[in-house]
């Protein structure tokens, strides 16, 4: 395997990285330094640099995306016997509806895909947003939290969608 291709796999390992590379904002030095490959440390920057050439730009797209909120959510204690139409997020035998547990749901529905749901976590992660529950199915997101991080959890979900990094964000191309 040569130098390029292992400074890509490592790279690849790294999805902070990809983000800064495909931005135009790392420092191609540091960041060969902290991947630790085994090869002249020049060498490794010029194959990152290459890499980064070879990324889809990070051009932030926004997307037809309305978010709201539904308060009054809880987990169910018997998901089995809940009513499948009123069940908001179900993922191995546990369930969350309405069901006054101090927990609030952000919904996501529109030109919802994987990108914008990485999107989204990424900024309640960044807004220290604490995360009860999160599912994505076609359209729609549902992210559960407790109620005090709800509008900030909101917010953080809109400006995601706002944002969302136009086209795939593939790495796996040599």
């Amino acid at each position: 395997m040569s130098l390029a291709e292992r400074t890509r796999d490592a790279a690849r390992e790294h999805p902070f990285l990809v983000d800064a590379l495909r931005a135009g904002v790392a420092n191609y030095s540091a960041a060969a330094r902290f991947l630790d490959v085994d090869g002249d440390p020049d060498a490794v920057a010029t194959g990152l640099r290459r890499f980064a050439d070879d990324l889809p730009d990070r051009d932030p797209a926004a997307r037809e995306v309305r978010v709201t909120m539904e308060r009054g959510v809880g987990r169910l204690p018997d998901p089995a016997n809940a009513d499948a139409r009123e069940v908001l997020l179900a993922v191995s035998g546990t369930a969350f509806a309405a069901a006054d547990d101090g927990k609030t749901a952000v919904l996501a529905t529109g030109e919802v895909d994987l990108h914008g749901v990485r999107a989204a976590l990424d900024a309640l992660a960044v807004d220290d947003v604490a995360v009860d529950a999160l599912a994505h199915a076609d359209d729609a997101l549902v992210v559960v939290v407790p109620r005090l991080d709800a509008a900030n959890a909101l917010r953080a979900v809109e400006r995601a969608f706002d944002a969302v990094p136009s086209g795939p964000a593939r790495t796996d191309r040599r």
